[in-house]
C-alpha cells in the first residue's frame, strides 16, 4: 500500500469500520434466523475482534507516549463480552463503539471545516517569469527577487511587490473585507489574497515559509492537531475512573454470583463521554474562532485565553490604526525644512516601524530625492543613527537625538506642543546640533474605546497599555482610549518584564503587532498578534493572530473560548453522571449488557450534540438597576454640583482676573476636578456603564456617554498641564487660551451630567 492510500485508509477509517462491524452484525442476525448459530456466533465474533485489536493497537501506542485513557474500559467489555460467550453483545458493544467514533468523526470535520478551508486554499504552485519565459514551480523554490504571474482567481503565493499597474484584490481571507480591492503599482501584497482581474505581475519579497499566509497555515495545522491540555486533563481521569468501573463490576459480580452483571457494567462505561466531549467542544471553539476571522494556535491556548483577567496592550498598531501621518516639520533655526525631510526619510528607509515608513511615504509624495543610509545602527523603542549623504544623522526620541545632551528651549515647546496636540514626534539630529523635529498622528482606532469597555464587562480585571512613547503623549491615547493604568517609556525587554509581574496576579494576556512586541507577546500566558501581516511571527511568539485588523474580535475570542471551556465542562460532567447512574442501575441487575450498550450509545450521542453548541453564540441575560442605585447615582451628581458652579464661573471670569489670581484659583479647581469630577465619572466607566449597557438594547448602547467621560478626562488633563506650565513660566500660555479650554470643559460636563440624569429617569420609569 503506498503513502496515498494509507492516508486515504486512516481517514476513512471510522466510517470504514462502522460499515464492517454493521456488516458482521446484520449477517450475524441473518444467519441466526436461518436457525445456523455458529455461523452467526463467527460473524457476531469477527466484528467484535475487529474493534477490540484496533483498540488494542491504539492503547499500546498511547502507552508508549505514556498516555492513558479510558477506550481501556471498551476493550475489556469485549473481551469480558466474548470470554461468557455473549457473542451478540460483543458485537453490539463494537458496533456501538464504531458508530460513536464515527459520528465523532464527522462532527470533528464539521467542527474544523474553517480551519481545513484556510489550509486547504494555501497555493501549493507559482508562475515563475524568468528570461521571457513562463513555467510553473513549486511554491517552495520561490526565492526573494523572482518576478511571478498571478493568473485571475489564482491565490497570491508569496508576499511581494506588485510590478503592475493595478490590481483587484480579495483580501477577505486575511481582512474580512469582502469588497475587493484596488492597489496600485509599487504597493506591497500579502500572499492569500486573490487576484479578481487581469494578470498581475508581483516581485517576491519573501519566500514561502516566510510570507504571511504560510503563517496563517502553520497556525491552523497547528489548531487542528492539537490537545488540550483539559483534553489531557480527561486522560488523567482515566486512573480513576478505569479502577472505580472494574470495582463496581466486581462487586457487582461478588454480591451477585452473576457475571453477566459485571460484563453489564463494564459495557454501559464505554466509551467514556470524557473522550468525546472535550476535543469536539475545543476544535469546535477554534473552528468558530477561525469563521470570524480568530486564529486560535491551539487547545492550550484556548483554556487559557478563557482565564485570563490581566491585559496588556501595545499602542501604535493595537489601540491605534498604526496609519501614522505625518502633520509638520519642524526647523530649529533657519534649516531648510525639505532638507531636513530628506535627511530624516533617507535614513528612515532602514527601519520597517510604521513611523519610519509614514517618514518616507511623506518624502516620497513631495518627490523628494532619497539618498542610501550607511552604517544604520537601529535601537529598538528609541531611534535611528547613521550617515546620509556625508552627514551625521539620528533620529528619535529626544533623548536619543540629543544623546545626553541639553534640549534647550526649543525643543522644550515642541515637546509643549506635541502634549497639547496629543500627536507624537521624532526629533533630527544632524552633525551633533539639534535641527528639527517631525510631529505625526496615529488616531485610537474607533472601535477602541468601546472593546475595552466590553472587556471589562466580561470580566477583564486590569486593562494596561505598554508603550515607548514619552507619558506626556501616551497618556492623551490611554484617556481616548479608556484605559486607566499606564506604563510609558519602556524598551522591549521592560515589555517582557511589565507582563512577567503582572502574572503573579493572573493570567495574562499580550495584545501586540506581533512583530517588534514578539519578545512580549511571547512572554504573556496568551500573545495575540493583530493582522495577517503578523502571522509568520506570531506563529512562535503568539498563539493567537486577529487576521481582521480589528480590535473589537479580541472580545470576541475571549467570549469564544470562555463559552467552549464551560461547554466542555458540563459536557463532561453530564455525560459521566448519566454513564455512573447507567453504571449503578446495570450493577443492581436492572439494566442487561444487550440494553447497557444502546443506553451508553444514547449518552454519547446527546454529548456529542451538547458539544457541538460550540460552534454556536451565547446569549446573554440583562442585570436590572435598584431603586437605590438609581438613587444613589442622582445623589452623586447632586454632590458635584457645588464644584460645577465653581467650574462655570472661573471660566467666565478667568481672562479678567489678576494673574495671580487667576493661577490660584485654576491650581485649586484643578485639584478638585481631578479628585471629585475625575474619579467619579472613572468609577461610573468602570462599574456602572458595564452594568447599563447589559440592561439597555444594542451592542455598545452608551457610546455616545462614554465618549464623554473620555473627553472630560481629556480636558481636565489639558488643563492640568496648562496650570503646571503656568507655574514654571506665567507667559507660557495665554490666559484666553486657558479660559477658552473652561469654556469648553463646563459645557460638556454639564451636557454630559444632563444627557445621564435623563436616563436615569428612563431607567427608573423601566
Amino acid at each position: 500500500m503506498n503513502r496515498g492510500s494509507l492516508d486515504h485508509w486512516l481517514r476513512w477509517r471510522e466510517p470504514a469500520l462502522l460499515l464492517l462491524t454493521a456488516l458482521g452484525l446484520l449477517l450475524g442476525g441473518l444467519a441466526y434466523a436461518l436457525d445456523q448459530p455458529s455461523l452467526a456466533a463467527g460473524c457476531w465474533t469477527s466484528g467484535a475482534v475487529m474493534m477490540a485489536l484496533l483498540l488494542a493497537v491504539e492503547i499500546v501506542q498511547r502507552l508508549l507516549r505514556g498516555e492513558t485513557g479510558v477506550d481501556l474500559v471498551a476493550l475489556l467489555a469485549i473481551g469480558a463480552a466474548l470470554a461468557f460467550g455473549q457473542w451478540l453483545v460483543a458485537a453490539v458493544v463494537a458496533l456501538m463503539l464504531a458508530s460513536g467514533r464515527t459520528l465523532e468523526f464527522y462532527t470533528s470535520r464539521r467542527a474544523e471545516r474553517e480551519l481545513r478551508a484556510l489550509v486547504d486554499r494555501a497555493p501549493r504552485f507559482a508562475w515563475l517569469e524568468e528570461g521571457g519565459d513562463l513555467r510553473r514551480v513549486p511554491i517552495e523554490q520561490v526565492r526573494p527577487g523572482q518576478v511571478l504571474l498571478v493568473r485571475l482567481g489564482e491565490v497570491v503565493p508569496v508576499d511581494g511587490r506588485l510590478l503592475s499597474p493595478s490590481a483587484s484584490l480579495d483580501e477577505s481571507a486575511l481582512t474580512g473585507e469582502s469588497l475587493p480591492v484596488t492597489r496600485r503599482q509599487g504597493s506591497p501584497l500579502l500572499s492569500g489574497v486573490v487576484n479578481l482581474g487581469e494578470p498581475l505581475q508581483l516581485q517576491a519579497t519573501q519566500g514561502a515559509a516566510e510570507s504571511t499566509y504560510a503563517g496563517v497555515v502553520r497556525l491552523a495545522e497547528a489548531a487542528r492537531s492539537s490537545r488540550a491540555p483539559f483534553v489531557r486533563l480527561a486522560d488523567r481521569y482515566a486512573l480513576l475512573f478505569i479502577p472505580a468501573t472494574l470495582l463496581l463490576s466486581g462487586l457487582a459480580w461478588l454480591f451477585s454470583g452473576d457475571p453477566l452483571r459485571a460484563l453489564a457494567v463494564l459495557v454501559v462505561a464505554t466509551p467514556c463521554p470524557l473522550i468525546l466531549a472535550v476535543p469536539i467542544a475545543i476544535i469546535g471553539g477554534i473552528s468558530r474562532a477561525a469563521r470570524r476571522g480568530i486564529l486560535i494556535k491551539d487547545g492550550a491556548t484556548l483554556e487559557a485565553l478563557a482565564e485570563v483577567s490581566q491585559l496588556y496592550l501595545d499602542k501604535t498598531g493595537t489601540l491605534t490604526s498604526g496609519q501614522v501621518r505625518l502633520l509638520s516639520v519642524e526647523v530649529n533655526g533657519s534649516r531648510d525644512a525639505g532638507q531636513l525631510l530628506t535627511w530624516a526619510a533617507s535614513l528612515a528607509q532602514a527601519s520597517v516601524h510604521p513611523i519610519s515608513q509614514a517618514i518616507v511615504q511623506a518624502a516620497q509624495q513631495q518627490r523628494l530625492a532619497l539618498q542610501a543610509p550607511q552604517a544604520v545602527e537601529e535601537s529598538p523603542g528609541a531611534g535611528l543613527a547613521g550617515q546620509v549623504d556625508g552627514h551625521r544623522v539620528r533620529l528619535g526620541t529626544l533623548s536619543f537625538a540629543r544623546a545626553g545632551a541639553e534640549a534647550g528651549r526649543w525643543a522644550a515647546s515642541i515637546l509643549r506642543r506635541m502634549d497639547y496636540a496629543a500627536c507624537g514626534g521624532s526629533f533630527v539630529e544632524v552633525d551633533g546640533e539639534l535641527a528639527g523635529a517631525l510631529l505625526f498622528a496615529d488616531r485610537v482606532r474607533r472601535e477602541t474605546p468601546r472593546v475595552v469597555r466590553r472587556l471589562r464587562a466580561v470580566g477583564v480585571e486590569r486593562i494596561v497599555m505598554l508603550t515607548g512613547d514619552r507619558l506626556e503623549t501616551a497618556e492623551m491615547i490611554a484617556l481616548a482610549a479608556g484605559i486607566d493604568e499606564l506604563h510609558a517609556g519602556l524598551s522591549p525587554a521592560d515589555k517582557v518584564r511589565a507582563v512577567k509581574e503582572g502574572g503573579a496576579a493572573g493570567r495574562t494576556l499580550m495584545v501586540g503587532d506581533g512583530i517588534n512586541d514578539a519578545p512580549a507577546l511571547a512572554a504573556a500566558d496568551v500573545g495575540v498578534a493583530m493582522g495577517a501581516a503578523g502571522a509568520s511571527a506570531s506563529s512562535e511568539a503568539a498563539g493567537v493572530v486577529l487576521l481582521v485588523d480589528r480590535l473589537d474580535r479580541l472580545v470576541e475570542a475571549l467570549d469564544i473560548a470562555r463559552h467552549t471551556r464551560a461547554i466542555a465542562r458540563h459536557g463532561v460532567l453530564a455525560g459521566m453522571g448519566l454513564s455512573l447512574l447507567a453504571m449503578l442501575v446495570a450493577a443492581c441487575g436492572f439494566l442487561p449488557a444487550l440494553a447497557g450498550a444502546v443506553v451508553q450509545e444514547l449518552i454519547d450521542v446527546a454529548v456529542i450534540a451538547y458539544a457541538l453548541r460550540a460552534l454556536g453564540t451565547r446569549r446573554g441575560q440583562a442585570e436590572l438597576l435598584s431603586g437605590e442605585q438609581l438613587d444613589r447615582l442622582s445623589d452623586e451628581h447632586a454632590q458635584l454640583g457645588r464644584l460645577l458652579a465653581r467650574l462655570q464661573q472661573l471660566a467666565g471670569e478667568f481672562a479678567r482676573l489678576p494673574e495671580d489670581a487667576a493661577r490660584e484659583a485654576l491650581n485649586t479647581l484643578v485639584d478638585d476636578l481631578q479628585r471629585l469630577l475625575a474619579e467619579h465619572e472613572r468609577d461610573d466607566e468602570r462599574k456602572l456603564y458595564p452594568l447599563l449597557s447589559a440592561r439597555l438594547a444594542g451592542e455598545d448602547p452608551l457610546s455616545a456617554l462614554s465618549y464623554g467621560h473620555r473627553e472630560i478626562f481629556r480636558l481636565i488633563l489639558l488643563l492640568a498641564r496648562m496650570r503646571d506650565d503656568l507655574q514654571q513660566d506665567p507667559a507660557a500660555v495665554p490666559l484666553d487660551e486657558v479660559q477658552m479650554l473652561l469654556v469648553r470643559l463646563d459645557t460638556l460636563v454639564r451636557l454630559h451630567f444632563e444627557q445621564e440624569e435623563e436616563l436615569y429617569q428612563y431607567l427608573d420609569r423601566r
